[in-house]
């Protein structure tokens, strides 16, 4: 609908950072797990003139004229989303993952109510109780870490359950790389009749896709992104279904409870994102991404990598450096220097502080976009250990190797 060359024209210093991102998109291995690449579609919709549009409220029922047609955009997003996952109902107004998580809390609990989540220490989220963030904060805060396989142990979290008594358990990870069971969080929430609330912000298009049990069935609500594995624009979502919908209104804790105005370009593009999870291609995407994860697991173990439980079972490998004599911070800094983008990651029992860890968190989710398979996992796996080896004798070859693999595999903006 609208050139680069309108925003050349009105703002050449704009115009200039986003060539400069679009370029270093197109020429680095993106490793970051919480980001894709989403389609055309979706941006001209974020780019559309339905971001002019004031829409507070609800389809059918707005505080301000003229929403007729974004009402049907709010709907189709709306339909499409409960064909995806199965629900029965879903708001796709909030901003982001975090505004669906504060709704969710402030629709069920007062401040300093007990709630039970993942430590962020050990790849929980910081929406999820951390104590610099606003739940950690409101709500007295129990969280449940990793066993010795590094995965959740779920006795642990029952005896811990049953220790508080939490009015609410959040089932959920920014960081874990194993699959969630939400039947089990289920059974250890009603043993004490808490409210299971389930963050599939990472795993969306995994679980739409088949790929990673589905919270729907189990947990008395579900947030989202649509921004990571969904592969859409960057926001958020709340489902349910209607019978617990009717004894906590999650609508009215979103409008006017914690955000005024919905973003109704980035609506239409949710709707956007959600018909292409629809697709066939899209369910074959995940699965790849899936196999991707495994394989650049298991290419980093044989590299002598000590990899957080020992594989994967979702879209991300979580890394611990300590064996390796490198912090998270550090590695981060000498991949980016090759052309590879990942971030650095806490990891169970870490002794460093959050902003330096001693770990790496990997995410297969762009690069599979781009049409990498297991065998390109082997060369990025191959490229990261000879740069954490020795990045003085390796820097320009892993450069070229890293050119030649994202020629190989263009963005085509």
């Amino acid at each position: 609908m609208y050139s680069f060359e309108e925003i050349a024209n009105a703002d050449p210093q704009i115009a200039s950072a986003i060539s400069m991102e679009i370029q270093r998109q197109k020429d680095n291995i993106e490793l970051i797990a919480s980001e894709n690449l989403v389609s055309r579609a979706v941006m001209a919709a974020m780019g559309s003139p339905l971001t002019n549009k004031y829409a507070e409220g609800y389809p059918g029922k707005r505080y301000y004229g003229g929403c007729e047609y974004v009402d049907i955009a709010e709907n189709l997003a709306i339909q499409r989303a409960k064909e995806v996952f199965g629900c029965e109902y879903v708001n796709v107004q909030p901003h982001s993952g975090v505004q669906a998580n504060m709704a969710t809390f402030f629709a069920v609990l007062k401040p300093g109510e007990p709630i039970v989540g993942m430590s962020l220490a050990n790849g929980g989220h910081l929406s999820h109780g951390s104590p610099v963030n606003l739940t950690g904060k409101y709500y007295k805060v129990s969280s449940y870490g990793l066993g010795e396989d590094g995965r959740i142990d779920y006795d642990e979290v029952e005896q811990l359950v049953c220790r508080v008594r939490p009015k609410l358990i959040i089932a959920g990870a920014s960081a874990y790389p194993r699959e969630i069971d939400f039947k089990r969080f289920r059974q250890i929430a009603d043993m004490t009749g808490a409210y299971l609330m389930a963050d599939i912000a990472h795993i969306a298009g995994l679980v739409a896709a088949g790929q990673h049990m589905s919270p729907i069935p189990y947990a008395h609500v579900t947030t989202t992104t649509t921004h990571k594995t969904l592969r859409g624009p960057r926001g958020g979502m709340i489902m349910s279904s209607n019978e617990f919908d009717q004894k906590i209104n999650f609508d009215k804790a979103i409008f006017p409870g914690i955000q005024g105005g919905p973003l109704m370009h980035v609506i239409a593009a949710k709707a956007i994102c959600l018909k292409e999870a629809l697709s066939a291609d899209f369910k074959k995407y995940q699965e790849q991404i899936v196999k991707n994860a495994k394989a650049l697991a298991k290419a980093l173990i044989e590299k002598g990598f000590n990899v957080v439980s020992g594989g994967t079972d979702n879209h991300l490998v979580l890394v611990d450096l300590r064996n390796k004599g490198i912090t998270g911070k550090d590695a981060e800094h000498i991949l980016e220097r090759a052309n590879i983008t990942c971030n650095k990651n806490a990891v169970p029992n870490d002794d460093q502080k959050a902003s330096v860890t001693s770990g790496i968190r990997l995410g297969t989710p762009t690069i599979t976009s781009r049409g990498m398979t297991e065998e390109d996992m082997y060369i990025i796996a191959d490229c990261i250990n000879m740069m954490i080896d020795d990045i003085d004798a390796n820097e320009n070859k892993v450069r070229r190797i890293v050119s030649d693999l994202v020629e190989k595999y263009p963005i085509n903006y």
